[in-house]
């Protein structure tokens, strides 16, 4: 038997009280708790674990933020293309027709809004399928080799505003 030195100790009556709690559940002396906790705080290696927990964390929240930039910069992507094919390609409406085309209009905007619900019940997301598709895509030989190749959907949308003049 290990012979061990008394120490009397002063906790605030909440400390005592969550001691007490502790040393309950896990069916352990309150002595063992605060040994193993004097322990951990006094060893030389107990900084360095909880630095690398840090750090562990901070890397996954790095790499967190960088995928919802990347998914942010996609869809703001996606939106100015559409905008800009959409205004580009979309001749005014006679007055006669305006109604109608309102009329159509809300019906595609609550189909689309559906289409959204559905997609984000599913997980779905364009960034991801987006990702998957130019992954998926083989590049040119010619281009892939002097670093040219350019998506030809950009270039279409990018080249429509000129063509209007």
């Amino acid at each position: 038997m290990t012979i061990k030195d008394r120490l009397n100790l002063y906790f605030e009556p909440a400390t005592t009280r969550a001691l007490d709690d502790l040393a309950a559940r896990r069916k352990v002396s309150k002595s063992a708790i605060v040994e193993a906790a004097v322990t951990s705080f006094l060893s030389p290696d107990g900084a360095d674990r909880r630095e690398a927990a840090y750090a562990r964390r901070l890397d996954r929240l790095t790499r967190q933020i960088e995928r919802l930039e990347r998914d942010q910069t996609i869809t703001l992507e996606a939106i100015g293309l559409f905008v800009r094919a959409w205004l580009t390609a979309t001749p005014p409406l006679a007055d006669s027709a305006q109604a109608s085309a309102q009329a159509k209009g809300r019906e595609r905007y609550d189909s689309f809004i559906e289409t959204l619900g559905r997609r984000v019940q599913q997980g779905r997301s364009l960034s991801k399928e987006v990702l998957d598709d130019i992954a998926a895509s083989p590049m040119p030989d010619a281009a892939a080799q002097d670093g040219t190749a350019q998506d030809g959907g950009t270039q279409a949308c990018e080249a429509a505003p000129d063509s209007q003049g």
